[in-house]
């Protein structure tokens, strides 16, 4: 039981604090990526767009499955980066109706949808990758050298446009895909090269494999972090036990519960906790300490914190 007794209300960068006696103190930190990242994103779908348009034309005139293979995977890329960028605008809009944390969660959904992309792709161009493997067609491997060669240009480019940021899965997603199909793309480079010394037909499939191997390693990866987080795990960052013990060492405090943590975005986490105060219950300043010193050790930037006398109840369901 309690009451609300003050209200700062800030923007920006700045806390939201709620304080109250028994009932807590909200301590709100916006941990945002540094930058807008809207122009990163439309530049690098215009880039990989055309992209995909001309290794899609050249793999197919040229009987080249790996340019094919790296083409579908920059599709699968182009389509990332549109829910990324979709996620991201949308997670700027503000709470409303029934939505009262917003949009923020739509960033996770957005890396569960691109892993499963991801995974549609690997699938698609495994079993053409097949067909060629028993019977390998006569890639040019001059051709496969200049186009994948571009290739390497462009993703390179477009994940120097996403270093920053990396503390968003979104934004981290958007990094590491680019980053891997440059690599991919040097790897069709390497391909097209031996093939022009050896004129062994059978290195073009070969390599659509070892790019499909690459492809599904960053897919396990990021399907395994956004579903955890679709979970509404504690980030991988955040030690659970330590911010119990970091909570149960302030001042006054002779037991903790009901502690939960879960993210509100890719890079947004809230926490909810129960601190039983024998003595006198927490005031405005021992709760807004509580919020930033959450914020300062652990990211932790929405925090909801009840005070309570005596220890409730245990719990009807595990705390």
């Amino acid at each position: 039981m309690g009451f609300a007794r003050s209200h700062d209300h800030s923007h920006g960068h700045a806390d939201h604090v709620h304080a109250g006696r028994h009932v807590g103190g909200n301590g709100h930190a916006h941990s945002h990526a540094p930058t807008d990242f809207g122009p990163a994103f439309a530049i690098g779908v215009a880039l990989n767009t055309a992209f995909v348009v001309i290794e899609a034309a050249a793999g197919y005139l040229t009987d080249s499955m790996a340019l094919i293979a790296d083409a579908g995977h920059n599709l699968s890329d182009v389509l990332a980066l549109l829910l990324a960028w979709g996620a991201a605008e949308a997670a700027k809009r503000p709470p409303r109706g029934r939505f009262t944390y917003g949009f923020k969660s739509s960033t996770i959904l957005a890396a569960i949808a691109n892993a499963l992309l991801l995974a549609i792709a690997i699938g698609a161009i495994l079993i053409e990758t097949t067909h060629r493997l028993l019977d390998p067609g006569e890639p040019q491997g001059t051709v496969m050298v200049a186009v994948a060669g571009i290739g390497v240009a462009i993703n390179a480019l477009t994940a120097l446009l996403f270093m920053r940021g990396q503390e968003d899965l979104n934004i981290k997603g958007a990094y590491l895909h680019m980053a891997a199909d440059a690599l991919v793309s040097l790897g069709v480079v390497i391909a097209g090269l031996a093939i022009v010394w050896t004129g062994i037909a059978l290195l073009d499939p070969l390599t659509s494999l070892a790019i499909l191997a690459v492809i599904a390693w960053g897919t396990w990866g990021l399907a395994r972090d956004s579903v955890k987080l679709g979970l509404l795990a504690a980030p991988e960052r955040i030690d659970v036990e330590e911010v119990r013990a970091h909570l149960g060492a302030l001042d006054g405090v002779e037991a903790v519960h009901d502690l939960h943590i879960w993210p509100m975005s890719t890079t947004e986490t809230a926490l909810t906790a129960h601190l039983v105060m024998p003595g006198e219950a927490g005031s405005d300043d021992f709760l807004r300490e509580a919020a930033r010193s959450l914020r300062q050790h652990f990211g932790i930037g929405h925090s909801t914190i009840q005070v309570e006398r005596v220890e409730a109840a245990a719990c009807e369901h595990p705390c």
